[in-house]
């Protein structure tokens, strides 16, 4: 199917347009990582990071203010995910020596400064929190109070069996109710005994918050991920580079180069300017961006190729413009399907996936871009530095 019926566009008469706009967007990208620096993520930087659902609107300057109150550095206390669903992100300094579990120390430091403040009184009238409290925790409280009044002479296992699986139920629900039950009512439709409902509304309480997850990576783990990370993808530029030279001609694997260093910079560049995270899921996405960018870029090189042999008697800027043309169509066709299914990804993938989903928004149309505005002129320009060349000779 042809989206543009047969194009002849002058894409290499607007190369320096295209090469004004690419300097212009590394310029901002190069400035805003140099002075506003890289949001790096807890993967990289090292430090605690804790997922809180909270019953009512949570109030951020007085969380801030209760982790002072306890000691805890808090780097970061944001909202999270859709502010209807009341999550707080937390996410605490990192210091140097400091091991993992002494990271996980602090999360449980901040569950207890939470529940200070917003469950005191329950939570020393020795109930359990129904919202925070562990299966096995609550199938052997059920246990201890029986309260069906199973018979005694019931073997031991078969009670503790019975309980468990109640337990289990209350524990699923709240998992798949994101982590919280709002009301005692909600446990009805379960199949649970009345008398274990009743049992639960005297002996527990549904806590105000509830801890989601912690993540926790000791500074010296950071660093290392941070290094695999440059690594990985300095490898793969260079992977790039060598197998596009040996595919066609030394020129055309630099020039390709040069187009995936522009994509993945101005990529990172724009996760600068927005403050977005830089995750290893992101790290990820750059990755795929890396060969997404360079398969375009392949498509036009080996068109290019097939038309050196067919247009022998016109120069090298008709044939990379007409081998551009030819390919414009299939070039639509894959990038605009592949960016809707990203943006849809972006939009309904849920705040784990935003990073890895906006990096490859960004990186198909900056990668895009790059094949036609970046890579075939540099090839241009090379052919045209070698003819001089040899003419002067």
């Amino acid at each position: 199917m042809d989206i543009v019926k047969n194009p002849n566009i002058d894409w290499l008469g607007m190369k320096w347009i295209f090469v004004s706009i690419s300097l212009i967007l590394m310029v901002i990208a190069g400035v805003s990582v140099m002075l506003g620096g890289l949001n790096l993520g807890v993967d990289f930087t090292g430090g605690t990071l804790v997922h809180v659902k909270f019953k009512d609107e949570p109030q951020l300057e007085r969380i801030r203010e209760i982790l002072i109150e306890a000691a805890l550095q808090a780097e970061q206390v944001v909202r999270f995910d859709e502010l209807s669903r009341n999550e707080v992100q937390i996410r605490m300094v990192s210091v140097e020596g400091e091991e993992a579990q002494g990271l996980t120390l602090e999360s449980n430091q901040i569950f207890d400064a939470l529940r200070q403040e917003y469950d005191q009184s329950q939570s020393e009238s020795g109930k359990l929190d129904l919202n925070n409290v562990s299966r096995s925790v609550l199938s052997a409280r059920l246990q201890e109070l029986n309260p069906e009044n199973t018979s005694e002479e019931q073997p031991l296992s078969e009670l503790s069996e019975h309980y468990g699986e109640l337990a289990d139920k209350i524990i699923d629900y709240r998992t798949d109710h994101s982590g919280m039950i709002q009301d005692f009512s909600e446990l009805d439709p379960l199949g649970i005994p009345a008398a274990v409902l009743e049992t639960l509304s005297e002996e527990s309480y549904l806590g105000s918050f509830t801890v989601i997850s912690v993540e926790s990576v000791g500074p010296k783990v950071g660093r290392e991920m941070r290094t695999r990370a440059r690594d990985a993808i300095g490898f793969s530029l260079v992977g790039m580079l060598i197998y596009i030279a040996v595919r066609f001609w030394p020129i055309y694997g630099v020039a390709a180069l040069v187009a995936l260093f522009h994509d993945v910079f101005i990529t990172v560049g724009i996760f600068s300017l927005t403050g977005r995270e830089i995750s290893l899921t992101v790290v990820a996405a750059l990755l795929t961006l890396v060969g997404y960018s360079i398969n375009d870029t392949i498509v036009v090189f080996d068109r290019v190729r097939e038309n050196l042999r067919l247009m022998r008697k016109s120069d090298l800027g008709t044939i990379i413009n007409a081998s551009i043309n030819q390919t414009l169509n299939r070039t639509i066709m894959t990038s605009g399907m592949t960016f809707l299914a990203v943006f849809s990804l972006y939009l309904f993938g849920g705040q784990v996936l935003q990073g890895f989903s906006f990096a490859l928004v960004v990186g198909i149309i900056v990668g895009t871009y790059s094949s036609i505005a970046i890579a075939s002129p540099i090839v241009l320009w090379w052919q045209s530095h070698l003819d001089r060349k040899n003419a002067r000779s």
